[in-house]
C-alpha cells in the first residue's frame, strides 16, 4: 500500500512540476508558433496545438476526479492524511480546470483569426477579379 501510495505521489509531484508534459507534441515550440502565425494555416495549427493540450489536461481532471472519489469512499484507508489528499487533489482539478478553460480559449482565439484571415484572402481574391 505505501508503493502504491508513494508511487502516486510521484506522479502527482512530477504531473504538477511539468506543464510541458501535457503537450502532444514537445518539438512544438508554442511560443514561436504563436508569436510569428501569420497565415490561416498557421493560426490552425496554434489552435490545434491549444486543443490537444485541452485534452490532455481534461484527461487529467478525470484522473483527478477519480482519484478524488477514492480518496473519500476509502478514507479510512488513509488514517489523517485523508483529508490532505483530499485537499489536494481537489486543488489539482481546480488547476487543470483552469488550464483547460485557458487552452480552449486560446484555441478558440487563433481558430477565429485563421478564419477572418482566410476571409480576407477570399475577399482580396475576388477583389483582384
Amino acid at each position: 500500500m505505501k508503493q502504491f501510495l508513494a508511487a502516486l505521489s510521484l506522479l502527482g509531484f512530477f504531473a504538477a512540476l511539468s506543464p510541458s508534459a501535457l503537450a502532444a507534441d514537445e518539438d512544438f515550440d508554442i511560443n514561436a508558433a504563436t508569436g510569428h502565425a501569420a497565415t490561416p494555416s498557421d493560426h490552425e495549427a496554434v489552435a490545434k496545438y491549444y486543443e490537444d493540450v485541452a485534452a490532455a489536461t481534461k484527461a487529467k481532471m478525470q484522473e483527478q476526479e477519480q482519484l478524488l472519489e477514492h480518496y473519500q469512499d476509502k478514507s479510512y484507508l488513509y488514517g489523517r492524511r485523508a483529508q490532505d489528499l483530499q485537499s489536494h487533489t481537489e486543488a489539482l482539478l481546480h488547476k487543470y480546470e483552469k488550464e483547460a478553460d485557458a487552452s480552449t480559449k486560446e484555441a478558440a482565439l487563433h481558430r477565429e483569426m485563421a478564419a477572418r484571415l482566410k476571409g480576407n484572402s477570399y475577399s482580396a481574391a475576388r477583389l483582384g477579379h
